[in-house]
């Protein structure tokens, strides 16, 4: 009984604070104009996280998912740290610079993240165009490409091709070893906190869900004999 009230109020406190940050996020946004967009998400519905936003710069709405940005906040759990001014970009080519800052109860389990958006594509161009007039232009390192949307399978998606892209591989191509490195980097990327995902990365690889499954319990013994910290590689610090 005292266990279940216990859990009663640290949801109710999670609640509370998510209540007071909804306009906080309204508040942002609006300082900074039509360029930011600020979102709050409640990790405890990985599928539907967003729990406020205002601003439209990656197009989310409430009710949506998380991109795989908050799903490597899940996947490292309270040991989750702040990522601040970091630049990716959207499938449409937005520039975007970023801060995500973990939510903390009082017990300091992490639950949530606010994160600010700002769409920087005009100021890169810019810099670009000042950069040539100067004569300093020069190649630049090319942000990565990030997924956001309200569809958490389209997240997922992503991620997976993300993967194999790097192998230069498909499924097929892969051997034993490698597919085990799919299966890790995947769950070191928060992918199975997600429902259904086992299912929907079998259904997308072709082979069985108990397959599926196999995989990831051998990534995870795998993990644990050789004590990796489990923080993905190319992981934002």
């Amino acid at each position: 009984m005292e266990a279940t009230e216990a859990s009663r109020a640290r949801e109710s406190e999670r609640d509370a604070i998510l209540g007071a940050l909804a306009p906080v996020v309204e508040g942002i946004a609006a300082t900074f104009g039509p360029v930011c967009e600020v979102v709050l998400h409640d990790y405890r519905r990985p599928e539907r996280s967003v729990a406020a936003v205002a601003g439209s710069v990656t197009g989310r709405t409430v009710g949506g998912a998380m991109s795989e940005i908050g799903m490597r906040v899940l996947a490292r759990g309270d040991d989750a740290v702040d990522e601040l001014n970091y630049v990716t970009r959207t499938g449409a080519g937005k520039l975007v610079k970023s801060s995500t800052m973990v939510l903390r109860d009082s017990a300091g389990a992490v639950f949530g993240a606010l994160c600010v958006n700002v769409d920087v594509t005009e100021v890169d161009r810019v810099q670009g165009l000042l950069a040539v007039l100067a004569g300093t232009a020069g190649a630049r390192p090319d942000p990565p490409v990030t997924t956001f949307g309200d569809d958490i399978d389209s997240v997922v998606d992503a991620l997976l091709d993300a993967h194999l892209a790097r192998q230069d591989q498909t499924w097929a191509g892969l051997d034993g070893p490698r597919r085990l490195a799919l299966f890790r980097g995947l769950d070191e990327r928060g992918v199975f906190a997600v429902r259904r995902a086992v299912e929907q990365i079998a259904a997308r690889l072709g082979i069985s869900r108990a397959s599926a499954y196999n995989y990831l319990s051998r990534s995870r013994a795998a993990r644990d004999a050789d004590g990796s910290d489990g923080t993905p590689e190319g992981a934002h610090p």
